[in-house]
């Protein structure tokens, strides 16, 4: 059975990652079930969410061997000029909860109708063997809310709201927020690619 390294240490991108998969006849696994030392991390000095998961999915495909996934996203908001962008996971020091909270705090004031957002994930698949790489995109839209909702998910879920289920990414189950998100999207152009390219 063929292998394919999630290269995340983040569970939450796993289990929704392997979720999305999880019809595939392949073996997914995460960095802990790879020789990789937990110690070991890949700096991410491209200003591209692109160019970062180009980086990840590289580093981590050649030190493993195997078929590697890496995914970069973030949150792009509209009255922020689309920050944090690629800098969402290092927008404060500290927890998730830190960061939304310090969103909320930079769009005090700013009107329901104007706080539209949306999120961006990319996808890089890797073959260390052939050093063939490919990319996708998925682009999820919605508006940041006042204060946070629910206690699924991760990042910025609790106060991303999604209009059309009237509900925030954090009160989603697992199989809804795939359905809609910007991660689901990628994911369902990189299954097609990784059927197409890499099997």
């Amino acid at each position: 059975m063929q292998k394919l390294v999630i290269a995340t240490r983040n569970k939450g991108k796993i289990v929704e990652i392997q979720h999305a998969l999880a019809d595939f006849d392949w073996e997914i696994i995460g960095l802990a079930d790879t020789a990789i030392s937990p110690d070991f991390d890949v700096e991410e000095p491209a200003m591209t969410m692109e160019g970062n998961a180009i980086i990840k999915a590289i580093t981590y495909g050649d030190k493993t061997g195997l078929l590697t996934l890496s995914e970069d996203a973030g949150l792009e908001v509209d009255a922020l000029n689309g920050r944090p962008g690629v800098f969402s996971a290092r927008y404060a020091p500290g927890t998730d909860a830190d960061r939304y909270n310090k969103l909320l705090g930079e769009l005090t004031g700013v009107l329901s109708e104007n706080r539209g957002a949306q999120f961006r994930a990319v996808i890089a698949i890797y073959d260390p063997i052939s050093k063939k790489i490919r990319t996708c995109e998925g682009i999820y839209r919605g508006s940041i809310i006042d204060e946070p909702r629910g206690t699924e998910g991760f990042g910025f879920d609790p106060v991303f709201y999604n209009s059309e289920l009237k509900k925030t990414n954090a009160e989603m189950s697992i199989a809804e927020k795939t359905l809609v998100s910007h991660r689901g999207k990628a994911l369902k152009q990189a299954r097609e690619i990784l059927v197409q390219d890499f099997s």
